[in-house]
């Protein structure tokens, strides 16, 4: 399993930098009145792996932090993940 590891950082590091980009991307959208993310392609981002990134945009940008499901379901998201990826490396999953 340790071969993979690299790859998996690879994964997460790309989801992170798309979590934060798309944040700003929407936030920027927002400003000027232009077509918008959906906030499913938000969360689906998160999900995927790019929690920490996507929580971190909607700080970094101020964009979507008045929305108590962001509030609350980014961080939920990543504590999800830090839960699995602990289980993970204690052998508890796969």
């Amino acid at each position: 399993m340790q071969e993979y590891v690299w790859v998996v950082l690879l994964y997460l590091g790309i989801m992170n930098l798309l979590g934060v980009a798309i944040m700003g991307i929407d936030k920027s959208k927002a400003k000027r009145g232009a077509w918008r993310i959906p906030e499913k392609a938000l969360f689906l981002v998160s999900f995927l792996g790019g929690s920490i990134g996507t929580w971190a945009g909607m700080y970094l940008f101020r964009h979507k932090t008045k929305h108590w499901y962001f509030v609350v379901g980014m961080p939920l998201i990543m504590i999800l993940h830090i839960v699995v990826a602990v289980m993970v490396m204690k052998g508890n999953i796969l």
